[in-house]
């Protein structure tokens, strides 16, 4: 994956596998091999990301997601969406099973699921007295069948399915992602018999944000004291790790101590540059763990 002036990564252990979603006339998931994936193999998920495998892939939907933060403002304007409504309205009066939200989201170069969001919206705004609550429009994007209109229900499946990076979708296989690595890192503390509170455990305490485990006794790892440990199934490049250091990582410091965040698909080498203020990076599970008076290796 290219990196801010050339800066290096630091790669995770094996290549894991990957599912694209591709913009076809019949939405289907591509799965690969995964083999060497860092999840136990009898895992039903696989990974949206691909750290070296599928660098391209990768690149791409970096470069897409940055590309869509830069523009999202001008897509938003009052005269923006009128265009895209109007645009909408006149491609379905003449074929309405024709993808014609999800080519129009691709001709302008906007995310198809935030396309379909904002007409969706603009339908309801000329369709119902008030406009739904955000939560109500949520749950139709997450199942179109709930759209009071069975054209732009299609439309809005059709952009659904085949965004790679935004959408409930997307979102859904994330959350699923995270949360095998998360087993995963709870079962490497359970076979080195590391004590820990799990998120859950600690949220039960009256913790409102808290790292996925909290370790009972502290370790060292390369000369560092971990109290915590928190899983992150994505790579760490210099915007999410800035969102999460601001949001997530110091808070988690300044509460307990200082901890250990994993990036299972590697991360650029210049972010970890926080270990003596008490914050260290790695992109597997430590090897080389100190315990009260021993090693666990």
């Amino acid at each position: 994956m290219p990196t801010p002036e050339g800066s290096p990564v630091i790669r995770a252990a094996g290549p894991p596998g990957w599912i694209c979603l591709v913009p076809a006339p019949s939405p289907s998931l591509a799965q690969h091999d995964i083999d060497q994936s860092p999840v136990r193999r009898d895992s039903p998920v696989l990974s949206v990301c691909a750290a070296d495998q599928a660098e391209p892939e990768e690149a791409e939907a970096e470069v897409s997601q940055k590309h869509i933060k830069r523009t999202h403002a001008k897509h938003h304007t009052s005269e923006a969406i009128e265009s895209y409504y109007r645009r909408y309205l006149n491609g379905v009066a003449k074929n309405g099973a024709a993808p014609v939200l999800l080519e129009l989201a691709n001709e302008v170069d906007y995310a198809p699921s935030l396309m379909a969001r904002i007409i969706l919206e603009r339908f309801l705004q000329e369709h119902a007295e008030t406009l739904p609550c955000k939560s109500v429009i949520n749950s139709m994007l997450r199942d179109p069948s709930q759209i009071p209109d069975g054209v732009l229900a299609n439309q809005v499946y059709q952009c659904i399915v085949n965004d790679c990076c935004y959408g409930p979708l997307v979102d859904c296989i994330k959350h699923a992602i995270g949360h095998e690595h998360e087993v995963l890192l709870r079962d490497l503390l359970l076979e080195r018999n590391l004590s820990f509170l799990g998120e859950g455990q600690l949220r039960a305490k009256g913790y409102d944000k808290t790292p996925d485990f909290i370790l009972q006794v502290p370790v060292a790892v390369e000369g560092h004291i971990i109290h915590w440990i928190e899983s992150k199934a994505s790579f760490g490049d210099e915007c999410s790790h800035h969102d999460y250091l601001h949001d997530q990582f110091w808070s988690y410091w300044n509460r307990f101590g200082p901890g250990l965040v994993i990036y299972w698909y590697g991360f650029i080498q210049e972010l970890d540059c926080n270990r003596e203020r008490g914050i260290l990076l790695k992109a597997s599970f430590p090897t080389d763990i100190v315990t009260l008076g021993h090693s666990v290796a």
